[in-house]
């Protein structure tokens, strides 16, 4: 790696843009933080590194909320994957190979598959700590999952009644620590491509990803004004405005600001006509008053 010059790390950063413009900025990313680390040992020199000012693709962030309706949706295909399966998908190239699927055959996602993709609903947990985490981790009278590790260190995941319930239907595997085991002895579940796909799929939600269930449990604490702090040690933030990305989805104190502002405008506005109408009003009394 010492040998490689700015220029061939260019090159690369190029041909790869050409096919997955985010793909060759991790690419140029990872390249750095290698080269930084022997850095860090005296192995190189930091102002070597031959990724340095390389210009980044730019990136549009891309974060989806579900709203009500289609986290319906995705309750009702994750139920069906799980009780009686959803629909093969059947790719158009392969359809009348050999190994094939037949028509109508539905596949089911194993009941730890189902309730990572709950908990990971319900908690707004990150996929690794959700498949990281142990049954030693969970305490289930004070409703709180401690993870002694995370991206942001060491952090609870705070668990409502439907998690904890989600929890404890997970049947646990004799010998296996972990709350998703894997299919190795003793291990963790490695991902949730597969079963995910199925659900998503069968849910009409193609392109939804693993982490937009994160961004979904913040913008609905957001919606409620459960207020930003709140949001953001739910989440496990470190910074505060890792979490004032959803601020523009509490919608509520916004409404209440321009419901007191408006109210005010109107009185002000009305208080002139109100005080005419006061005025007509009094001698028609009087004159009433003085008839009877």
């Amino acid at each position: 790696m010492v040998d490689l010059t700015r220029s061939e790390v260019a090159r690369l950063h190029s041909k790869v843009s050409a096919s997955s413009p985010y793909a060759a900025n991790r690419a140029l990313a990872l390249l750095s933080a290698i080269w930084n680390w022997a850095a860090k040992r005296d192995e190189v020199e930091f102002g070597d590194n031959p990724a340095k000012g390389i210009e980044r693709n730019a990136e549009r962030k891309r974060e989806r909320f579900l709203n009500s309706e289609e986290l319906s949706r995705l309750g009702d295909a994750l139920r069906e994957a799980e009780e009686v399966g959803v629909p093969w998908e059947i790719d158009a190239k392969k359809k009348g190979a050999k190994h094939t699927p037949k028509e109508n055959q539905r596949t089911k996602i194993d009941p730890h598959a189902a309730g990572a993709i709950r908990l990971l609903i319900l908690t707004g947990a990150r996929l690794r700590e959700i498949l990281g985490a142990r049954w030693e981790h969970v305490d289930f009278e004070r409703g709180i999952i401690h993870l002694p590790d995370s991206k942001t260190g060491a952090k609870p995941i705070y668990l409502s009644a439907a998690a904890l319930d989600a929890l404890n239907k997970l049947p646990r595997i004799e010998g296996n620590p972990h709350v998703i085991p894997g299919e190795k002895e003793g291990a963790s579940r490695v991902d949730l491509k597969k079963p995910w796909a199925a659900v998503t799929r069968a849910a009409g939600l193609d392109g939804l990803r693993v982490h937009d269930l994160r961004h979904s449990f913040a913008s609905f604490g957001a919606g409620a004004s459960l207020g930003l702090p709140i949001i953001g040690k739910l989440l496990g933030h470190s910074q505060a405005a890792t979490t004032h990305r959803y601020a523009h989805l509490d919608a509520d104190p916004m409404h209440r600001a321009v419901e007191t502002i408006g109210s005010t405008i109107t009185a002000a506005m009305n208080r002139s006509a109100a005080a005419k109408v006061v005025k007509l009003d009094k001698p028609r009394v009087s004159a009433t008053l003085k008839g009877n």
